[in-house]
């Protein structure tokens, strides 16, 4: 919420920005596997919620941003493995996304998700690996996580009945600091990231490597 052209980049704070969560996630894959070939995107290009109000409990605008994110994935080399982390009101417009994303798209991490306009990961209809992640400090957990007429964006991502594989988040305190260099939330993005999957830090009680290979 609340990114546009004025916070896409900021000099206090940096990793609360879009532009600064990109960085550091590029240097904390680059650190990770310096002989991997990556590259990391920062994309808000669409309008986000401004506050929290009727635009940011409703999907209009996720729907919005959804079609322009696809046209983004569809766009990058068809070799390409793609990777999306999204945060916030972000996750959202990746769960309106997945269904019509390519098969490349082969992880989707969310981070303080509101929901994902689902009541579950079969509900989202991608083939993507689903990731979430929570800090135990972010105000998000106390949102109702349901959807009726239109308001809400469904079940918690973190939640058990939802089927994500829950990561760790040790360190990213509060909602703005997933990105946060030295945090485990952040180090876990990055495995994401580079594919190595089943070296991530699972979340309290969660199994999130069952089955990977």
């Amino acid at each position: 919420m609340d990114t546009d052209i004025l916070t896409f980049q900021k000099t206090e704070r940096p990793y609360t920005a879009t532009v600064g969560m990109a960085r550091a996630l590029y240097d904390n894959e680059r650190a990770d596997a310096p002989d991997i070939r990556t590259a990391v995107i920062a994309w808000a290009d669409y309008t986000s919620p401004a506050g929290i109000g009727m635009d940011a409990a409703t999907g209009k605008l996720a729907a919005q941003g959804a079609v322009r994110l696809r046209a983004l994935v569809n766009a990058l080399p068809s070799l390409s493995r793609v990777s999306l982390m999204c945060h916030s009101y972000g996750s959202v417009v990746c769960g309106v996304a997945a269904r019509d994303l390519p098969p490349k798209v082969t992880d989707i991490a969310v981070a303080g998700s509101p929901g994902m306009r689902a009541g579950r990961v079969s509900d989202l209809g991608t083939s993507a690996r689903v990731w979430a992640m929570r800090d135990s400090g972010d105000w998000i957990e106390d949102i109702p996580h349901l959807e009726f007429g239109g308001l809400g964006h469904g079940a918690d991502p973190v939640s058990s009945g939802f089927g994500a594989r829950v990561l760790a988040a040790d360190g990213a305190d509060g909602h703005a600091g997933y990105f946060e260099p030295g945090t485990t939330s952040l180090d876990n993005f990055a495995r994401v990231g580079i594919g190595a999957v089943q070296s991530v830090s699972c979340g309290d009680g969660d199994d999130c490597t069952a089955g990977l290979r």
